[in-house]
This record gives structure tokens, sequence and C-alpha cells, in this order.
């Protein structure tokens, strides 16, 4: 079994703490030793270099790249596959190794990539995002037809379920195929043009009866939730995620406090909404309105949580805009208030807590050994991207800056 070292680079850990000068020594897609002077068979000159986990997205849709409705109406039933590949290889290269896919991905795309038919990040599944009638992920259009991103089929229940005993079955049948978690939508939504997103969505009941069924089956429950109420209402029934928190109020901040509950931001989506519409992405009026509406206010609601203890997982929201945006969100949660450590913490060790996953998200021995090694200073963040020198996944380096030795 080959030994090979990250010599030279100063390590930051995933746990939070300041990086220190170490050695990174990997065998066997394992992290096997951290320290000073190690020896292998084989060398990686990191000197002067940031050595830190892979990242961590717990937010992608990984079979849309954009959100142009005219153009995902228009494509194939299969192609959302044979495009996802590339949005995989475009996700990992960008220094992001692990993903929770917050709806469309089923578990064919997860086992692709597990058995290595196709090259991407390691993958956590929701499958369908699913929604009230009238909520936001109903593809019922004014036109009178349906409109839908996730289309059903075998490995893709239908996303839109009313009641408590249809919720019940609706998340066996999500477990049944291979869902790590369930997503719900909690609010109304951006990208949905009959509802409101500060509008709850969802009656308590049914929000519990959603979490009781995953947590039998050992998994968690991610919500979507942009309003107060819905955001309240999530947390009182036991969700381990808010996903968005646009607006976020103190009493939403004490409850995330006595829940324990993650808040994953996903800061960026807003923004790069709205660039893509200034780029000529086509959406509807409503869609665009909404966007544009709250970029600032999710800033500030973000910066509030942050202040008052709220755990932070980094989530970009990417398929509905570009992938490969990941190192922009840390740019942002920085600008929310979080050190540069505390933003590049919530993109490993705390992404990895969210996910219960203890083999990611730090530089420790035993750990999976995907890494990323970065030119220039903790501090650059918003260069993260500029600065990325080598990806590794499985101890295996699988994305190089041209130049970089």
């Amino acid at each position: 079994m080959t030994r090979t070292v990250l010599r030279g680079g100063r390590v930051f850990d995933g746990t939070g703490a300041d990086p220190f000068a170490a050695d990174v020594a990997l065998a066997g897609g394992r992290i096997v030793e951290v320290g000073a002077g190690l020896g292998g068979d084989a060398v990686i000159d990191v000197t002067g270099a940031l050595v830190a986990p892979g990242l961590i997205d717990c937010h992608v849709h990984t079979i849309f790249d954009g959100m142009d409705l005219a153009r995902v109406q228009a494509r194939p039933f299969s192609m959302e596959f044979f495009e996802a590949i590339g949005n995989l290889r475009t996700i990992l290269h960008s220094g992001v190794t692990t993903v929770r896919d917050a709806g469309g991905a089923d578990l064919g795309v997860k086992t692709a990539v597990e058995q290595g038919l196709v090259a991407g990040p390691r993958m956590s599944i929701s499958i369908s995002a699913l929604s009230q009638t009238g909520g936001h992920v109903d593809g019922w259009n004014v036109h009178g037809d349906h409109q839908r991103l996730f289309v059903p089929h075998p490995g893709r229940p239908d996303c839109v379920v009313d009641g408590v005993e249809d919720m019940r079955k609706r998340v066996r049948e999500l477990l049944r195929a291979g869902a790590d978690t369930i997503k719900v939508c909690a609010s109304g939504g951006v990208m949905s043009t009959r509802d409101d997103p500060r509008h709850p969505q969802f009656s308590y009941d049914e929000l519990a009866v959603c979490v009781e069924e995953a947590a039998a089956a050992g998994a968690s429950v991610m919500a979507h939730a942009h309003g107060a109420a819905g955001i309240k209402q999530a947390l009182r029934a036991g969700v381990r995620s808010i996903e968005h928190g646009v607006f976020i109020d103190d009493e939403c901040v004490e409850l995330f406090g006595s829940t324990g509950a993650w808040l994953v931001p996903t800061l960026l989506a807003p923004v790069a909404l709205v660039e893509a519409i200034d780029g000529g992405m086509v959406v509807a009026p409503e869609m665009e309105a909404k966007a544009r509406g709250i970029a600032a206010t999710h800033l500030d609601a973000v910066a509030r949580a942050h202040a008052g203890g709220v755990r932070i997982a980094m989530g970009t929201d990417s398929g509905v805009f570009a992938h490969g945006s990941a190192p922009r969100e840390l740019a942002w949660l920085v600008r929310a208030g979080l050190t540069p450590a505390q933003a590049l913490h919530a993109a490993t060790g705390s992404a990895a807590d969210l996910l219960d996953r203890d083999d990611i998200g730090r530089v420790a021995a035993g750990r999976v050994a995907d890494l990323v090694v970065l030119d220039g200073d903790l501090a650059d963040l918003e260069h993260f991207a500029d600065n990325l020198r080598l990806v590794l996944r499985d101890g295996e380096v699988v994305r190089r800056r041209e130049g970089a030795a």
C-alpha cells in the first residue's frame, strides 16, 4: 500500500481551530497520520499552502444546471441523468467532495458515483422535495397543466402530498427508494409562481409525522423555509436543518438554540439567480421579483442567526444556478459576519456533523482522505477558486490546477 505525504503545509483540521504546520500522510484512501517530519513512498510538496478537508455542500441539485424552465421542459426525460455527470464533475473539481442533494438525484445517480462509473463527490440524497398542493414544488400552473421540475418515475416518488397519513406513506416510499434524508417545503419559495416565501406550508401535524417516520428509519429532515412562521413550525416539529432562512427573527434564533438544529443559509442563491436572470436566463416574472427582493434581507437574517449562536453548515443551492459555486458561498458567509475560519468550518466539520458523518470533514488519522490544497492564506477566501491547487478524493488527486506541482 503506497503511503503518500503532503509535506510542508499548514493544516486547517476542520474543527475550527487555527491552521498549524504539519505533514499529512495518506494510505488506502485514508489519512493515516498528521504530524511533523513524516515519511512516505511518495511526497507532494505543499510548502506554505493550506491543507483542509474537502468542502461539504449541504444543499445542491445535481440534475439541474440553471433554472431556465423553457430549456428544462424541452429536454428529454433521461437527459437530466446524463447532464448530472458533468454537474458532478464540476462540483468535485471546485473542491466539494461531499454533497447533500436537496431534490432530484435518485439512488441510481448516487450508486453510479459510489461504483466509480461517474466521477463526483460523495452523495447524501433526498430524491423528492415534498410539497403541499399549491406549495413550492407543486408544478401546477395557471394554464391548467403541470410544469414540474421533479417528474415522478419509479425511483422518484411524486412530490405533492397532503394530510398526515399521506405524508406518512410518502416518507416511507422515499426511504424505500433510497433517501438518506427527507426534504420538505415548510414555506413558499422563490422559484415557484403561486406562493409567497413568507407563508408557512404544511401543518404542524404533517411536519411532525414526516420527522417521526424519518427518525424511525434513522434519517433526518431538511426543511426548505424562508418565512419566520414556517421556520418556527418546522423547528418545533423537530427538523434537523432549516434551508435558506430568509426571514429569521429573534424567536427563530431562540428555537434554533433550544432544538439544536442547523441553518443552511444558501446565501449565494438569490444573488446568483439575479446574475443568471441578468445574463439572459428566462424565468417567470413572479420568480424574478422574489429573487430580486430577498437578497439584503437574507444576509441580515443569517448575520442575526450567527450572532445568536445558531449552528451553520454551508450549502449553495447550486443547480438552481451554475454548479461549482461553493467557494463564493464561503465569501458570502464571511459577509454575514463569520470569520474565515468559521466559514470554512461551516463547510467542513460543521457540515459533517449535520450529515452525521464521522469519516469526513476533518483532517485527522482515520478520516477519509478527501482534501483540498490552497495557495494563499485562510483569510483569502474571496479567492478560494483561484487559489485551489489540488483536490483529492480517497487520497487520489482528482483535480490539479494547471501549472501546479
